[in-house]
């Protein structure tokens, strides 16, 4: 209804500025034309909407579940069917979710990934271009996962085959969105945004991709100790460390507040980590980690004196600065375990070193992918499918984008874009959620204009 009263109020406006050229109308007659104005534009609308519907129900595979206003346009829910094995396309299949906010068929599309569960919101390269909006669920995450045996078969899971879900549904979908394409994601969905370019460069007009992790050489992670060296001050970085430390030192103490947090909240741990003394440790040599990628150097004010604080001190700072829980409830296959036996498979992971740590583990291989898998999804790594895109993208890629936080641990280790109208920004001080807006306003002024120029918009 909001929507309808706008279009009768600017009705209302425009009969209201004919008067003064055209002479006076009788009050009756001005709200009936307005009336019947608002009507017409109300039905245009549904029209429109309608056509798009029967459009999207004509692709084979194509299902229109439900369709909702936002904003003012439609905002379909889809299912896709999609072939298990592109390998094998008359295989077994399943069915992809997705969404498309239709705006214009003339318009820009942007195509938006987060890499896990459907996006529910929008993306910041929409709102810059004033784009539709295709939004893609990655296979074996959620409602997108195949059923049965072939559900539990995560040899299918692979940058590849995402690959080619993402292409069959872009093809099908540039049938009615008929304007420019631009991908874009963030962290995973940044990289899911590179891989399809990399397979499927005919896709895109361009990549725009934030904070997208590039672990091109998994032997050499060079590139995330370097960060650890130097983000930050020194008085910061070593204030961490020791309170890392001591999370481990007082190992016998905290353990049991560890412990009574995961019974009262329902966390159990014996089909990933397997014993809470192991999902401890690991919670601990993530927390530098996660304090940098979430916070920002302000927060190392925060940081207590690791030999001076209290257990209680000490382990209610952690728990509100980076000791993150992995717990069966959230690893399997229902929740981020599709996104761990990626990483155990084919993404790669930060090995870190951990030298300021050393004597005061129990595990020393815990810090790895498989952890915190159940068994059933556990992996072996191969490294060629992630140094193939890095090789392309630094010789081939084209209209790319990268964007990166300088103190974000994710970005320690990042894509180089080719000389092929293709760029990289960092965001100074930044974290996990750089972005364009936060860019000094030179660098942000031009990145804005070429992702404007490839979009074909003003």
């Amino acid at each position: 209804m909001r929507n309808k009263g706008i279009s009768t109020l600017a009705c209302a406006a425009l009969t209201a500025g004919a008067t003064v050229l055209g002479g006076m109308a009788p009050a009756a007659a001005q709200g009936g034309q307005a009336t019947a104005q608002g009507k017409e534009a109300t039905a245009q609308r549904k029209e429109a909407t309608d056509s798009v519907r029967d459009r999207l129900e004509k692709i084979p595979g194509m299902k229109v579940v439900s369709v909702a206003d936002k904003e003012g346009h439609p905002l379909y829910t889809l299912t896709y069917v999609q072939p298990v094995d592109h390998r094998k396309p008359g295989g077994a299949t399943f069915t992809q979710r997705a969404t498309l906010w239709h705006k214009s068929t003339d318009k820009p599309t942007v195509l938006y990934t987060s890499g896990y569960t459907l996006p529910g919101g929008t993306a910041s390269l929409t709102r810059l271009i004033d784009a539709n909006q295709v939004s893609v669920e990655h296979r074996y995450f959620a409602e997108s996962r195949p059923s049965g045996a072939a559900g539990d078969d995560w040899s299918k899971m692979t940058v590849q085959q995402e690959a080619a879900d993402e292409h069959r549904l872009t093809r099908a979908l540039r049938t009615i969105e008929k304007g420019k394409w631009l991908g874009t994601g963030a962290s995973k969905g940044g990289m899911t945004a590179t891989y399809h370019e990399r397979y499927y460069p005919g896709d895109l007009d361009a990549v725009v991709a934030f904070v997208a992790p590039n672990d091109a050489d998994h032997r050499d992670d060079s590139g995330y100790e370097r960060f650890f060296r130097t983000v930050g001050t020194k008085e910061c970085r070593d204030a961490l460390n020791a309170v890392q430390r001591e999370m481990l030192v007082r190992r016998d103490t905290l353990l049991p507040k560890f412990e009574a947090d995961a019974k009262a909240d329902g966390d159990t741990f014996e089909e990933t980590l397997g014993t809470t003394d192991r999902a401890y440790e690991f919670a601990v040599l993530d927390q530098v980690w996660n304090f940098w990628q979430s916070g920002t150097a302000a927060d190392c004010s925060t940081v207590p004196d690791a030999k001076r604080a209290t257990d209680d001190e000490l382990y209610g700072w952690s728990k509100k600065h980076g000791l993150s829980v992995y717990r069966d409830e959230d690893l399997g296959t229902n929740g981020s375990g599709p996104y761990y036996r990626q990483a155990a498979t084919q993404l790669g992971w930060a090995d870190l070193k951990f030298k300021h740590l050393k004597g005061v583990r129990h595990y020393p291989d815990l810090y790895q992918p498989n952890s915190v898998l159940p068994a059933a999804m556990r992996g072996t790594y191969n490294g060629t499918t992630v140094a193939d895109v890095d090789r392309w993208v630094k010789s081939s890629g084209r209209r790319m984008m990268f964007i990166y936080g300088q103190n974000d641990p994710w970005s320690a280790e990042r894509f180089t874009p080719s000389r092929h109208d293709s760029y990289r920004y960092e965001v100074p001080g930044a974290n996990h959620g750089a972005s364009i807006a936060k860019l000094p306003e030179a660098e942000r002024t031009k990145a804005i204009a070429t992702i404007k120029r490839w979009a074909n918009v003003k």
